[in-house]
């Protein structure tokens, strides 16, 4: 099996997160403070080969690179430029709208829920692509 990439979207309160497969299938995926970034991850690691850690570009990137450092895994930073946008509308995709909702163009909706964990999923295919 080849080895998956966790993608983080790092943020002051908050930090999404996704295990993503060498073929861009999300595996695993999740937001959790940022103080308990760590302790949210290391199961996680445990449970899926992961061969690096992609970690977007945004404001809070050093502090939570810091914070990851004794995971001791590869970490990359990767450019997060676009990823909300992009992100809202994979969220739609694995939670496509219902009932009257799905009347209204979807450019014109926002997901009830953070979407920080897709956006990290993203960050992670990028560095799978070799787009950083």
């Amino acid at each position: 099996m080849a080895k998956a990439i966790l993608g983080i979207d790092p943020g002051t309160r908050k930090t999404g997160f996704a295990v993503v497969s060498a073929d861009g299938t999300i595996v695993e995926h999740g937001i959790a403070p940022t103080e308990d970034l760590l302790a949210r991850i290391t199961p996680v690691l445990t449970r899926h080969d992961v061969a690096a850690i992609a970690i977007g570009t945004g404001t809070h990137a050093a502090p939570v690179r810091r914070l990851l450092e004794p995971l001791g895994r590869h970490m990359e930073l990767v450019d997060e430029h676009d990823t909300t946008y992009r992100a809202r509308r994979l969220y739609f995709e694995h939670h496509p709208p219902r009932g009257w909702r799905r009347l209204i163009p979807l450019g014109l909706q926002l997901p009830p829920e953070p979407i920080d964990d897709f956006a990290a999923a993203l960050i992670a295919r990028r560095l799978i692509d070799g787009s950083r």
